[in-house]
């Protein structure tokens, strides 16, 4: 693998998608233990699955994997902490009521 090379790798998944009170999510589960690392993308193949309010869905899916080459991974790993923060809603108010 060379340092500006991409490599891309199919793998079997499982997809689960709650439509719950209690929970609200989508998960992938690859069957075969590939394991994803900071800068490589997955594209799940196949429509999308829509879950009614109340239930979970599974489906067995292919996924493909595109791994970071080793620049892109170091720079995800670098920028990651900043880029999270991003995330984070702040709020300062002198109003204050409990």
């Amino acid at each position: 693998m060379g340092i500006f090379t991409r490599r891309k790798e199919t793998a079997p998944c499982t997809v689960e998608v709650s439509h719950r009170f209690e929970s609200l999510h989508a998960h992938v589960r690859f069957n075969n233990g590939a394991v994803v690392y900071p800068g490589d993308e997955v594209l799940v193949q196949g429509p999308e699955i829509m879950a009614p309010y109340g239930e979970v869905v599974r489906e067995d899916r292919t996924a493909i994997i595109t791994r970071a080459t080793p620049l892109e991974r170091l720079w995800t790993r670098l920028t990651g902490d900043l880029e999270f923060m991003e995330l984070c809603e702040f709020s300062f108010s002198e109003e204050v009521k409990l």
